[in-house]
This record gives C-alpha cells, sequence and structure tokens, in this order.
C-alpha cells in the first residue's frame, strides 16, 4: 500500500486542513480551535476545573494550563479559588466568550457543512461512526503502549503479604 494513500496520511491532511480553515474563521471571533472543547464544557457545566477540563478535551495538563493561561489574558475565562479546595481553582467563562460562543459554533458548523459537501446524510453519519471508533482505538493502543512503558520503567515489586 502506498503511505501516502493510507487512512492514518489521508486523515492528518483532512484534520490539518479542517484545523487551518476553522482557525481563519474563528480568530476574527478571538478563539481558536483548541478552544471550543473547553468553552463547550464550560458553558455546559461539564467541567469547571484545569484537571476536569484536560480530561474532556483529552490533553495533558501541561498544555491545558498554558491554554487556560492564554484564554484568561484573552478575557475569554475566569478563575475564581475553589471554596472547597484552596489549591484549586474554578473556572468560568466570561461573559465575552458567552456572547461570542454561538457565533463561533455556527461558524464552525458551517465549515463543516462546506467540507462535507457532495456527501449524503448516511456518508456523513457513517464518517462520524467510524471516526469515532478510530479514536476510541487510538486512545486504547496508546493507554496500552502508556502501561508499557511504566512497567519497563518501574521494576515489578514482589507481593510479600
Amino acid at each position: 500500500m502506498d503511505v501516502l494513500s493510507t487512512p492514518g496520511h489521508l486523515i492528518s491532511l483532512a484534520s490539518r486542513g479542517v484545523t487551518r480553515l476553522s482557525e481563519a474563521r474563528l480568530k476574527p471571533l478571538g478563539f481558536g480551535v483548541g478552544h471550543l472543547p473547553v468553552l463547550v464544557a464550560l458553558r455546559d457545566g461539564q467541567a469547571s476545573t484545569q484537571r476536569d477540563l484536560a480530561r474532556f478535551a483529552r490533553i495533558e495538563q501541561p498544555p491545558m494550563a498554558q491554554m487556560l493561561a492564554r484564554m484568561e489574558r484573552d478575557g475569554l475565562i475566569r478563575r475564581t479559588p475553589d471554596p472547597a479546595d484552596g489549591r484549586s481553582s474554578r473556572i468560568t467563562l466570561t461573559e465575552a466568550a458567552q456572547g461570542r460562543l454561538p457565533d463561533a459554533i455556527t461558524v464552525l458548523l458551517q465549515g463543516n457543512a462546506e467540507v462535507l459537501d457532495g456527501f449524503s446524510q448516511d456518508e456523513t453519519a457513517t464518517l462520524v461512526q467510524l471516526l469515532t471508533r478510530l479514536i476510541d482505538n487510538l486512545e486504547r493502543v496508546a493507554g496500552a503502549e502508556s502501561e508499557d512503558r511504566r512497567s519497563a520503567i518501574l521494576p515489578e515489586i514482589p507481593d510479600r503479604s
């Protein structure tokens, strides 16, 4: 099989193309593509701490911390001390972000419709199902490889019970 015709390579090309298009359209609204999972999670009450947002967005904590710092600087989020845990902060959307989020979602949905021009509803649904399965497989494989690396680094401790 030609390496440039593999699903992985084609998915990568499609991803970069959609990302470039989305970034260009979101920039005038003050958002980036990476912001959207955070904004939606905060809007919908699915997460309110850095740890929960990182888990929701499926990224590691250090990049999430950097993104949140930029979002706070840009006036998209606000941090307040967590009354239940003084070491943690609660994160909320600012009014400015709440006001622009519907436009951002509209822009993204319009872009998706444009790049899926010529796809039937069934084809689009199938593509979403296949990509969701692919992402699940990637997470499973990455988790197994991470566990293998951990096992190679940490010696097995004998049970002395």
